[in-house]
């Protein structure tokens, strides 16, 4: 890696439209601003229309901006990615079902001049135990680790990753995730697009929500969940239901239920609320959250009240 002073990522007043005969023209980026340093892990949503897919495909180079500037490292994307300083996970293709694992590595690390070794990426990777496996005989899980080996190769600056731990269990998501960091410490960039919000939400360092072709919020992820309107307020209540219908009849309260035999109170004033249940419900083991980034999520990106599962299609 050759990480300096320069920015990773760098897009200024970008628009990117789509037209074909016949039809009027489609504009999916519209005059979008993003800067990412070196080293950040980057979490990036949106729902599906946003632009989130043609923006990072504007970094990898892919297609380039109607207008505005676009730069990966100071550099064009194009050229940044035929310098080897970026590379790109997806989710789905490029790989051969006949090959080995190690087969498959060793047969992309040819194309290199220079490369960071066969079998470092496949330690980086996890796929010490597999490497001999052939790929149609793999998991979705580990067909995903043996892309990001791929991607380790040419030791890039950059990794952009779509969906990078779909098919993997919880145990291995944690061990991708600590490699991602390690990695970040030591300088490499990760921008990723995920539906998993609670992934998003446990292992990104910083945000960024697109919605209508622009940034509409960008910032850590206890900044982008302390957007959600209100917090959440739970407490133990004697009397479950007297309680409720005192809580509900708050002017504070947006909404309050029952849930996992707790109430669960929606508020924009959690102090009120809190103070309530303790000196006149009797409430036990009250505790106050910030709304969830599922939450923000859907208040953010705007009217189209997009799923969990439309995030990063």
């Amino acid at each position: 890696m050759n990480s300096n002073a320069t920015a990773a990522i760098e897009l200024r007043d970008v628009v990117k439209t789509f037209s074909s005969p016949g039809s009027d023209a489609v504009t999916a980026v519209n005059g979008l601003d993003l800067t990412v340093q070196p080293g950040e892990v980057v979490a990036f949503l949106g729902p599906n229309g946003a632009g989130k897919t043609t923006t990072l495909d504007m970094v990898l180079g892919l297609t380039a901006p109607t207008s505005g500037t676009v730069d990966v490292y100071g550099q064009a994307p194009r050229r940044a990615v035929e310098a080897g300083r970026v590379s790109a996970v997806l989710q789905t293709g490029g790989l051969l079902r006949d090959l080995s694992v190690r087969e498959t590595v060793r047969m992309i690390a040819s194309t290199f001049d220079t490369h960071a070794g066969v079998d470092a990426v496949i330690e980086r990777a996890d796929l010490v135990p597999i490497a001999s496996r052939k790929v149609s005989k793999c998991s979705g899980g580990e067909q995903q680790r043996l892309r990001y080996a791929l991607a380790l190769l040419p030791d890039p600056d950059l990794i952009v990753l779509d969906e990078p731990t779909a098919g993997m269990d919880v145990s291995s998501r944690a061990g991708f995730w600590e490699t991602m960091h390690a990695d970040a410490d030591a300088g490499r960039t990760i921008v990723f697009a995920t539906h998993y919000l609670e992934e998003a939400d446990a292992f990104a360092r910083r945000i960024v929500m697109v919605a209508g072709g622009k940034v509409v919020a960008d910032g850590s992820t206890h900044d982008i969940r302390a957007q959600a309107s209100g917090r959440v307020v739970t407490a133990d209540l004697t009397d479950l239901e007297p309680g409720l219908a005192h809580l509900r009849a708050m002017p504070e309260v947006i909404g309050a239920d029952v849930q996992g035999g707790r109430v669960t109170v929606h508020s924009a004033d959690s102090d009120v609320v809190a103070r309530v249940l303790l000196t006149e419900l009797g409430g036990r083991d009250v505790e106050i959250s910030s709304g969830s980034l599922e939450s923000a999520f859907l208040q953010i990106t705007g009217p189209r009240q997009a799923t969990t599962e439309e995030v990063a299609r």
